[in-house]
C-alpha cells in the first residue's frame, strides 16, 4: 500500500493522551453540570459527541494514519449524539487492504483511543469489505446508514457513501427493520409496561423513534420529525408530541447514565426515585416520587407505540403502493386496507361518535383482521374531547361496550387495543387512573392496568380448547358456566380502585355496581360481579393461610359463598389472579390448595356435612390405587397410615401419599433418620421428605442446614405423627439457578440425614442474606402476629415480611430457642415477600409475658 505516512509519534505519545484525556474529562464535567442545571439534553449529547470527535481527530493525526484512511462515526455516535456513558462505535475506513506498517498505526491508534478512557467500539474495513457486510447483516446496514467521517480521506469516505446508498434496497431495509423490532419487543414480553422497563430497547422506548428514523432515511423520506410532518407522513400535532416524547426519554435516559455513573439504560427501581427528583417530580401524600416518574414514562411509552403504529403503517403505504388497496367492506363508515380496518372520513368520530367502538367491535369479530390503521388511529385520537360524560352515557356505545365484552373470542386483543387507544381509560374513567399505576406490593410485576388485563386473559385462555392442557380443571368448569362474560366484567373492575386509598375491594364494588346497573345487567349477574370484586381475595387467603382440615374453616367459606356458581366464578377469578400477578408465584402447591378448597366446599354446598373423613377417604383410595401399581403388598400401608391424622391426608395429594408411603414402608418406628428427594412439578426445584423423631429444634435444625447449603425453602407442610414422628415435606430451589435439582438430591439425602443423626449443641447464628433489589426499595414492615386458634387447642403464628436467604431458619430459630414445639407450618412465597403461618403447641404459650416476648423476638429475626 503506497501512502505517506506521518513520523512516528510514540515519544509524546504519553504526554498528549494525558493532556486529551484530562481535556476531554473536563469538557465531559462541564457538559454535564450545564445539563444539569439548565437541563437541555440535545446541548449535552451533541457537545460530547463534538469533544470525542476533536480528540480521535488528534489521536488520528497524533498516530500517523496513511492519507488513504478515513475515520468514520457510525450508530449513535454517527448521529452525532452522545449520552454521557454510551459506547463509541467507530469504523477506520481503508481504500484497501492494510499492509503490516498500516496495521501497526492502526493498532496505536485504537489503543490509544482506550487509553483516553473512551468505551470504543471499532472495527476496520474497506469499503468493499463495508458494502459487502451490510448486504448480509441488517445490524451492520443500520450502523452505517448513520455513519459521518471525522478526519481522514474525503474521497474515500464519499465514494463508500455513494455506493451505500446505490445499494441500499428500502423495502427491504423496512421490512428486515420491522421483524427485528417484532424479536426486540417479544424479548420485553410485548409491553412498556414492566415495572423495570429498558427506556432504550423496551417498546415504546428510544429505539423504536430511532427506528423509524432508520427506514425514512434509508427511503429518502426524510431525517428528522419536522421532515416527515413536511412530507405528509404525520400531523403537525404528531410532529409536536413526538418531539416533546423523545426529549422526555432521552432526558431520563441521560439522568440515569449520570446517576449510575456507567451505562444504564433499565430503569431498576434503586435509581427511580433519585432519577424522579432529578427530573423534577414532587412526592404527594397518596404516590410516591417514583410513582409519579413511571406513570409519565408508562404514558409516553404509550403515546411513542401509538405514533410508532401510525407512522409505520404511513410508511409501509408508500414503499408498497400495490397493497394498499380496499380487500373489504364493512359497512358505509368502516373498510379493510392492508389488513387493517380503515374508516371511510377523517371526521367519522367526531360526526358520529358513536361509531367510535365499532371498529374494537370488528377487530375482534373478524378473522384475519391486524389492527387499526394509522388513518383510524389517527381520527381516534383526534376524536378524544367526543369521547366525554355523554358519549359515556349513550345507549348505543353502552351496547357495543356489552357486545364486545359478550364476545366468544377475540376479547384479549380487544381489550388490550382499547387500552392502548386510550379508548378503555376514556369509556371507564376510573381504568384510566390505574393506566401505569405501579404497585409496590413485592407481589405483582405488572402495573394495575397490565395485571388486570393479564387477568382477563388469563380468563378467557380457560376457554380455549388449545390452552385446555394448562389449567384442565379450570377448562372444565367454564365450560359449563353459564354466561362466562361475567367473569370478564369481574376481572375488569377487581382491582380498579387499587391507588386512591382505603381498601380497594370495598372501593371496586361501587365501580362494579355503577358499571352493571348503567349497563342493564340483571340483579343475579350484577349481584355476583359485586361479590367477586369484593371476595376476590378471599378463597387463596383461605387456602393458603388457614387449616382445610378443620370443619368450622370449610363451613364458614361455604356460607360466605352460597351455592355452586359463585363457588366456580370466584376459583376461577382466583386462580387467573393469582397467574397474573408474576409468572414465579404460581406453583403445582397454591394449584391443589385451591382445588383442594374448591372440592370441599362443592361438597358442603351439595348437601354433604363439612366432614374432613368424605375428602380423606377419597384421596386414600387413590392412594392405595397408586400403591397397588407399584406392586406393594395388600395393607403394607396401614402400619404408617394408622399414625396420621386427617389434616396429613389433606394437605397431601394422592401420589405424594403413596411415594412417602413407598419410601417410609420398612422406617415407621426407625430410630435413623429418613430424608428423600426427588425433583418436583416446578421448575429446577426439588421434593424433601424428612421422617425423624419430633425434638423442638428439629425444624430449625432442617432449615440451619438449608440455609447453610444455599438452598431456599419455597413451600413446606409439616406434619407430627400420633407415635412422635415429625413426617416434613420442602419444596425447595438452589441459589445457583446453574445448579439443577436432581443434580443435588443425593446429595441434599445424605448430608440432610447425616446433619439430623448429629445434632447435638446449640443452634448457630443465622446468616443475614442479602435483600433482593426490590426488597431493599420497597421494603415491606415486617409483621407478626399470635393468637390461640378458636378451640384453644394449638397458637397460630403469623409472620409476613420481605424475603431472603435464612429468613426461615432465623423463625424456626427463635422457635426452637422457646422450646415451643411445631404441629404443622404453611410456608407461602409470594414473589419477594413471605407469608407464612405455623401452629404450635406450647402450654408455656398460655403465659401472655412469654407470647409478647416471642413476637418481640421474632420481628426482632425477622428485620431486616
Amino acid at each position: 500500500m503506497n501512502a505517506s505516512l506521518a513520523p512516528d509519534p510514540a515519544p509524546q505519545h504519553a504526554t498528549d493522551t494525558a493532556a486529551m484525556r484530562a481535556e476531554l474529562k473536563a469538557a465531559k464535567t462541564q457538559l454535564i453540570d450545564t445539563f444539569l442545571v439548565k437541563g437541555h439534553v440535545d446541548s449535552l449529547t451533541h457537545g460530547l459527541a463534538r469533544h470525542v470527535d476533536r480528540v480521535l481527530a488528534s489521536a488520528w493525526k497524533s498516530c500517523g494514519l496513511p492519507n488513504a484512511a478515513a475515520l468514520v462515526a457510525v450508530g449513535g455516535y454517527g448521529r452525532g449524539e452522545l449520552a454521557p456513558h454510551s459506547d463509541i462505535d467507530i469504523l477506520v475506513l481503508l481504500d484497501e487492504e492494510p499492509d503490516g506498517e498500516t496495521e501497526k498505526h492502526i493498532e496505536r491508534f485504537i489503543g490509544m483511543a482506550w487509553d483516553l478512557g473512551l468505551d470504543i467500539g471499532s472495527s476496520v474495513r474497506t469499503v468493499e469489505q463495508c458494502l459487502d457486510e451490510a448486504a448480509n447483516d441488517v445490524t451492520v446496514r443500520t450502523s452505517l446508514l448513520e455513519s459521518r467521517r471525522i478526519v481522514g480521506n474525503e474521497r474515500v469516505y464519499e465514494r463508500f457513501a455513494e455506493r451505500f446508498r446505490e445499494a441500499l434496497d428500502p423495502r427491504a431495509f423496512f421490512t428486515a427493520k420491522l421483524l427485528e423490532m417484532r424479536q426486540r419487543h417479544a424479548k420485553y414480553q410485548d409491553s412498556p409496561y414492566s415495572l423495570e422497563p429498558n427506556c432504550k430497547e423496551s417498546p415504546g422506548g428510544l429505539r423504536d423513534l430511532q427506528l423509524i428514523i432508520w427506514i425514512t432515511r434509508a427511503a429518502g423520506l426524510g431525517d428528522s420529525w419536522n421532515e416527515l410532518e413536511a412530507g405528509g407522513l404525520i400531523t403537525e400535532r404528531e410532529a409536536r408530541e413526538l418531539n416533546r416524547n423523545e426529549a422526555f426519554l432521552k432526558r431520563l435516559r441521560t439522568h440515569l447514565h449520570i446517576l449510575a455513573g456507567r451505562r444504564q439504560d433499565i430503569l431498576v427501581f434503586d435509581l427511580q426515585t433519585a432519577l424522579a427528583e432529578r427530573l423534577g417530580f414532587k412526592a404527594k401524600p397518596t404516590k410516591r416520587v417514583s410513582e409519579q416518574m413511571m406513570r409519565h414514562y408508562y404514558w409516553a411509552a404509550k403515546a411513542v407505540t401509538q405514533l410508532a403504529t401510525i407512522l409505520l403503517q404511513n410508511i409501509e403505504a408508500q414503499l408498497f403502493p400495490s397493497t394498499s388497496k380496499i380487500t373489504r367492506v364493512f359497512s358505509e363508515h368502516f373498510v379493510e386496507k392492508q389488513g387493517m380496518i380503515e374508516i371511510v372520513a377523517d371526521d367519522v368520530f367526531e360526526r358520529e361518535p358513536n361509531t367510535i367502538l365499532v371498529p374494537f367491535l370488528l377487530y375482534e369479530t373478524t378473522p384475519g383482521i391486524k389492527g387499526l390503521s394509522a388513518r383510524t388511529l389517527r381520527a381516534l385520537y383526534n376524536a378524544r374531547e367526543q369521547m366525554d360524560l355523554r358519549w359515556r352515557r349513550d345507549p348505543v356505545n353502552r351496547q357495543l361496550f356489552m357486545e364486545i365484552l359478550k364476545q366468544p373470542a377475540g376479547i384479549t386483543h380487544a381489550m388490550r387495543l382499547l387500552n392502548q387507544t386510550s379508548v378503555l381509560g376514556r369509556y371507564l374513567l376510573n381504568f384510566r387512573r390505574i393506566v401505569g399505576q405501579m404497585q409496590h406490593d413485592l407481589y405483582h410485576v405488572y402495573t394495575v392496568d397490565q395485571h388486570i388485563l393479564m387477568v382477563l386473559r388469563n380468563i378467557r385462555r380457560f376457554t380455549v380448547p388449545e390452552h385446555a392442557h394448562e389449567y384442565p380443571f379450570c377448562s372444565q368448569l367454564i365450560a359449563d358456566f353459564e354466561r362466562p362474560w361475567v367473569l370478564y366484567v369481574a376481572a375488569l373492575f377487581h382491582d380498579i380502585a387499587k391507588g386512591r386509598g382505603g381498601d380497594h375491594s370495598t372501593l371496586g364494588m361501587a365501580d362494579a355496581r355503577r358499571f352493571c346497573r348503567d349497563h342493564d345487567m340483571d340483579e343475579e349477574d350484577t349481584e355476583l360481579v359485586v361479590w367477586l370484586v369484593q371476595h376476590h381475595l378471599t378463597m387463596s387467603q383461605v387456602a393458603q393461610k388457614q387449616d382445610m382440615s378443620d370443619p368450622e374453616v370449610i363451613k364458614r367459606f361455604s356460607t360466605l359463598v352460597r351455592n355452586e356458581r359463585r363457588l366456580t366464578a370466584l376459583y376461577l377469578l382466583t386462580v387467573a389472579d393469582i397467574r397474573g400477578t408474576s409468572p414465579k408465584v404460581w406453583n403445582a402447591w397454591k394449584g391443589k390448595l385451591l382445588e383442594d378448597l374448591y372440592r370441599i366446599t362443592l361438597g358442603v354446598l351439595g348437601g354433604e356435612k363439612p366432614d374432613a373423613h368424605s375428602a380423606l377417604k377419597t384421596r386414600q383410595e387413590e392412594a392405595i390405587t397408586l400403591l397397588r401399581l407399584a406392586a406393594m403388598p395388600e395393607g403394607a400401608h396401614k402400619e404408617l397410615w394408622n399414625q396420621l391424622d386427617v389434616a396429613y391426608f389433606l394437605r397431601q395429594d394422592a401420589s405424594e401419599i403413596a411415594w412417602q408411603t413407598r419410601e417410609l414402608l420398612h422406617h415407621v418406628q426407625t430410630p435413623t433418620p429418613i430424608v428423600r428427594a426427588r425433583p418436583a412439578a416446578i421448575s429446577n426445584s426439588l421434593q424433601v421428605l424428612v421422617y425423624v423423631k419430633d425434638r423442638p429444634d428439629l425444624f430449625a435444625s432442617i432449615c440451619s442446614y438449608f440455609d447453610r447449603s444455599g438452598l431456599s425453602v419455597l413451600d413446606a407442610q409439616v406434619n407430627t405423627t400420633r407415635h412422635g414422628y415429625a413426617l416434613d415435606n420442602f419444596l425447595i430451589e438452589h441459589s445457583d439457578p446453574e445448579m439443577h435439582a436432581r443434580d443435588i438430591a443425593n446429595l441434599v439425602e445424605r448430608q440432610l440425614a447425616d446433619a439430623l443423626a448429629q445434632a447435638d449443641g446449640p443452634l448457630p447464628e443465622p446468616a443475614k442474606g442479602r435483600l433482593s433489589r426490590l426488597s431493599r426499595t420497597f421494603p415491606a414492615t415486617p409483621r407478626v402476629d399470635l393468637r390461640a386458634d378458636e378451640r384453644g387447642q394449638y397458637y397460630i403464628l403469623s409472620v409476613s415480611a420481605n424475603d431472603r436467604p435464612g429468613l426461615l431458619y432465623s423463625i424456626a430459630r427463635v422457635l426452637a430457642q422457646h422450646r415451643i414445639g411445631l404441629h404443622a407450618a404453611r410456608i407461602n412465597t409470594l414473589g419477594e415477600r413471605v407469608e407464612d403461618v405455623f401452629l404450635l403447641h406450647s402450654h408455656a404459650l398460655n403465659d401472655g409475658k412469654l407470647q409478647i416476648k416471642l413476637e418481640t423476638e421474632m420481628l426482632k429475626a425477622i428485620a431486616v
